[in-house]
């Protein structure tokens, strides 16, 4: 199952960089995830300062 990101974010992209398979993007007031590009590696729930990003 991907990861999500909640209406916690507040669309900084520190997130962005830390995806090794780029697939998070702006998605208007939030980030998003997609879902089939996502490999489930978790590499950008610790770099979300506000904890927006959940399993």
């Amino acid at each position: 199952m991907a990861y999500t990101i909640n209406s916690d974010c507040i669309n900084c992209g520190a997130c962005v960089d830390s995806c090794p398979v780029d697939a998070i993007a702006p998605g208007g007031d939030i980030y998003v995830i997609d879902p089939d590009a996502c490999i489930d590696c978790g590499a950008c729930v610790d770099s979300c300062p506000v904890g927006a990003i959940i399993a």
